[in-house]
């Protein structure tokens, strides 16, 4: 195996669990979601190669996440065939929950679905905890018009989730 593509798959398993929450955000169902985790992953081993180091690997895979679940989301054709078995060596887990727990986050993940794809990418980074400069970074728009947009989408979510 190739030195990049070990360290490659040693980032990937390590950031994972980023991953596995951007495509349970964007899809519903757990196929897509399937499909959209192993999206992600070839997206990264694709542009990989241009990764430079300048930021945190989670900073540039978060991007590279969102950018290709939008896409993804977009996209008449929901599904992507890629033919490489090591991609699919990556699997979704179903995390240990109680049955409370997981009607809760059931819940949370359905009203998700229903905000449009930038107010679901400002839940996932306040779920992650970055700061408005943070995302404004990441978004390409103003600090003030993050802090903004993410109480809007925090708004939506509460009326969405208020009304499950």
């Amino acid at each position: 195996m190739a030195a990049l593509e070990k360290e490659f798959l040693q980032k990937i398993e390590k950031h994972k669990g980023v991953i596995f929450k951007i495509s349970k955000m964007y899809m519903d169902n757990f196929d897509d979601q399937k499909d959209l985790f192993q999206e992600i992953i070839f997206q990264a081993w694709k542009a990989f190669p241009s990764f430079e180091g300048r930021s945190a690997f989670s900073t540039w895979l978060y991007r590279v996440a969102l950018n290709t679940a939008i896409i993804f989301l977009k996209s008449e054709k929901k599904r992507s065939f890629i033919q490489n078995s090591e991609v699919g060596d990556f699997r979704i887990k179903n995390e240990d929950y109680n049955d409370e727990e997981e009607q809760k986050l059931k819940i949370m993940y359905d009203a998700i679905h229903r905000l449009n794809a930038i107010d679901k990418a400002l839940i996932f980074y306040y779920l992650e905890n970055y700061s408005g400069k943070e995302m404004a970074e990441q978004l390409g728009i103003s600090e003030v018009n993050a802090r903004v947009k993410l109480n809007r989408a925090k708004e939506k979510l509460k009326l969405l989730i208020g009304n499950s």
